[in-house]
């Protein structure tokens, strides 16, 4: 009995190894899933440094009156644009009425005071011609004539000045823009060049400032570009694309001693009024001129440590890593500035089924402009119940 099961169990042990390996093969074990490889799509773009700024008016006004007196009324809603020119508040305008009615009144004095100094030395002359008056009475005439036309002059001043102070007790808006609420309510005082009743800003254009790096103002004078007039794109918080355009058209003298950051500004015109001073945007300026660049979509690299790969597929089919720098993302691609070339087969579907090293099942697909990956349409896995039998026959 023993001998039996010492020749017994190597035999039972060999033939279960030939059914497991005979049965695999025959009836197949779960198929190897492909990956899919592309070449990298090869397009002109145009890098773009990003930067974070915020929207400025171009004009800033404090409206103040230039009159003193007791507001009467204001003339505009809270909020509303307003065109140069256009009123905005009164002031009680009776005081500088009464003083330009005493102004003139006064002008009409001095007038009459003229008049008579003409017709005193018009008698003057005439008595001295006959030796009737003396020569220093005529100069005494002379010089009262003078003095008339002196006062004339100075009565026609205060009629200006007096003018000019009626005038403002009209407020207008020194510049076209959105007003703001009004600070002071009608029935206050308020004094000449001090009270502030509201502020003006203006809309369009509009500017855009924010921080530049020292490193890349240094990397645009190396290229021997010139930020002035270059051009820039702006998206707004929370929206998906650059839809708003503008050019710089200053660059400050000199750097921040402290953050090492140069302030730029670039205008942007705004002609239905949506952008506000004060918003935040993201600013993108042209960091190099168009050249051609290999894209590939991000889900086809990997993180490797500090290192960034994608898998290409070698001779044999054999998987390989290949160490990449990357640029910035255009139109939902990424950028490969070195690493891979226009020939390579880079895996970028199914990626996590590739094994650097190992061979891989490969399918082709391609790299559309929008960034999906396509792979050719899949072959009927059976065929038909007629061809079936046709072929049975």
């Amino acid at each position: 009995m023993p001998l039996r099961l010492s020749l017994a169990l190597p035999l039972f042990v060999s033939l279960m190894l030939a059914a497991c390996s005979g049965g695999g093969e025959a009836q197949g074990g779960p198929p190897q899933l492909p990956v899919t490889t592309a070449a990298p799509l090869v397009r002109e773009i145009t890098e773009w440094d990003d930067y974070v700024g915020r929207f400025e008016a171009i004009d800033s006004v404090e409206v103040r009156p230039r009159a003193s007196g007791y507001l009467q009324r204001s003339h505009f809603t809270d909020g509303q644009y307003v065109r140069a020119g256009q009123l905005l508040f009164t002031i009680d305008a009776r005081p500088a009425q009464a003083a330009l009615d005493q102004a003139r009144a006064q002008l009409a004095r001095a007038q009459a005071t003229l008049a008579n100094a003409k017709t005193e030395l018009a008698r003057s002359t005439t008595l001295a011609a006959s030796q009737a008056a003396s020569q220093e009475e005529v100069e005494q005439r002379r010089a009262a004539v003078r003095t008339g036309e002196a006062d004339v002059a100075a009565a026609n001043a205060a009629i200006r000045a007096a003018a000019l102070n009626v005038g403002f007790t009209r407020v207008t808006a020194p510049i076209s823009g959105r007003v703001s609420q009004r600070l002071v309510d009608p029935g206050n005082a308020v004094t000449a060049d001090q009270t502030i009743l509201t502020t003006i800003v203006s809309t369009s254009p509009i500017h855009f400032s924010f921080q530049g790096s020292e490193a890349n103002l240094l990397d645009y004078e190396r290229r021997g570009d010139t930020l002035q007039g270059a051009p820039v794109r702006i998206k707004l918080q929370g929206a998906d694309d650059y839809s708003l355009g503008g050019r710089i058209d200053f660059v400050d003298n000199a750097l921040s001693n402290g953050s090492g950051t140069i302030t730029v500004r670039a205008v942007v015109q705004n002609p239905d009024g949506k952008l506000r001073p004060g918003l935040f945007g993201q600013l993108q300026l042209a960091a190099s001129a168009p050249r051609p660049a290999f894209l590939l979509p991000d889900t086809a690299i990997v993180t490797d440590g500090p290192r960034r790969i994608v898998y290409a597929i070698g001779p044999k089919d054999v998987v390989q890593a290949r160490p990449v720098t990357l640029g910035t993302l255009v139109g939902g691609l990424r950028v490969i500035k070195s690493g891979v070339s226009a020939k390579d087969r880079i895996i970028v579907g199914g990626i996590q089924r590739a094994m650097p090293g190992k061979p891989a099942k490969v399918q082709a697909g391609t790299i559309a402009p929008d960034g999906k990956v396509l792979t050719p349409k899949a072959a009927p896995a059976a065929k038909t119940k007629a061809e079936g039998q046709g072929a049975a026959k």
